[in-house]
């Protein structure tokens, strides 16, 4: 996998460690196609709303991917991380099933490997926090590059102790089910090291040396673009106000396409650099049509924004007239939707209480 942050330190990670991730993540690409059955991925998202084409682009795709290739799978829905930064608990339990359409009418299919469920539904999976946090000190938790960014995010004055223990309590979600491959990109990777941290301090302070209880989990990082919202300027966002949603309709993703931001210059070039708002619409044509984004450009070339537009509106929504049709169908089956997540709970208990057990016994609290 090639990056061209390679050479550029990530805040709260080293060159060294991030030359590192990367070396390890690009084994682990080539291998897992070889032996998807030797890795268990962990990923997921917070119940904060539906989803948007940058998270299609960005990360579903690539679950479906390896899925499909036959990596065990687990789909976590972080609802009791809503609860460190967002007031909405109302709308939690709506979400999360909104969150379930969105990645079934993306291709995930659930199935023995593959399990979507909250994270709330398994108590076992969260007693790890007491032990977990005996292995980490107050200032390892008050430096995380990745929690201050999203209490400055969220606008937080006052922070609660639940969002500098979240490094943690993600810990405890890829540790339970003993998950060895995260995807992420490199904004993540302090929360990836703190991981593998706890992990070697438990094996090493509880464990028999050539009997260790967890794995250290690596970054499988990505080298999905990061697509910016309409405006052309920030990462795509519900909050911003600068999103196609997935579950949105032909004509509302027509509309929103029409505000999207371009420049005053009439023929379309590929210019990231200098015309990074044109360029965000050409990736997005690209991503939809397979063309590279130059391509895409020099055939639109004198039709200017209005063509670029019309061109974008008619892509995506080809692109996703698929999962658009299945997620109303899915919508019609709530039932459904709750059973996908009550089987993906039960069948997380049961590697948490396996782990859980093992835990107890290399501490010595067996009765």
């Amino acid at each position: 996998m090639s990056d061209p942050m390679m050479n550029e330190e990530v805040e709260g990670i080293s060159n060294k460690t991030y030359e590192a991730a990367l070396a390890r993540s690009a084994r682990i690409e080539e291998d897992i196609q070889v032996n998807p059955k030797k890795y268990r991925v962990l990923t997921g998202d917070r119940p904060t709303g539906r989803l948007h084409i940058g998270h299609y682009f960005g990360s579903l795709q690539n679950r479906v991917r390896l899925s499909e290739m036959g990596v065990p799978t687990c789909i976590l829905i972080a609802d009791y991380q809503v609860l460190t930064d967002h007031d909405a608990y109302q709308e939690i339990s709506q979400n999360t099933k909104q969150l379930v359409i969105d990645y079934l009418a993306a291709g995930i299919k659930p199935s023995d490997d593959v399990i979507i469920y909250p994270h709330s539904y398994v108590p076992e999976a969260n007693q790890l926090m007491l032990p977990f946090l005996t292995l980490v000190s107050n200032a390892e938790l008050s430096r995380n590059p990745t929690v201050k960014e999203e209490i400055q995010a969220a606008g937080l004055k006052a922070v609660n102790a639940g969002m500098y223990t979240y490094p943690v309590h993600q810990a405890c979600d890829i540790l339970f089910c003993k998950g060895n491959v995260v995807p992420v990109g490199k904004d993540q990777l302090p929360h990836i090291e703190m991981t593998r941290n706890i992990a070697r301090a438990f094996n090493r302070k509880f464990c028999p040396k050539d009997q260790p209880v967890f794995p250290e989990p690596d970054a499988l990082l990505s080298n999905a673009p990061m697509i910016k919202g309409l405006d052309g300027s920030q990462k795509m966002s519900k909050s911003r106000g600068n999103a196609i949603m997935l579950c949105a309709t032909e004509d509302e993703t027509a509309k929103l396409i029409k505000k999207a931001k371009t420049d005053a210059e009439r023929i379309i070039t590929w210019d990231p650099d200098n015309r990074p708002e044109v360029a965000n619409l050409l990736l997005l044509i690209s991503l939809c049509t397979g063309e590279k984004p130059e391509d895409v450009a020099a055939r639109i070339g004198e039709g200017g924004g209005g063509m670029l537009k019309r061109e974008l509106t008619e892509a995506l929504n080809e692109k996703l007239r698929p999962l658009r049709a299945e997620r109303a169908r899915l919508e019609a089956s709530p039932d459904y939707i709750r059973q996908v997540l009550l089987t993906g709970a039960e069948k997380a208990r049961e590697m948490a209480v396996q782990t859980l057990n093992e835990v107890r016994h290399v501490m010595n609290m067996e009765i």
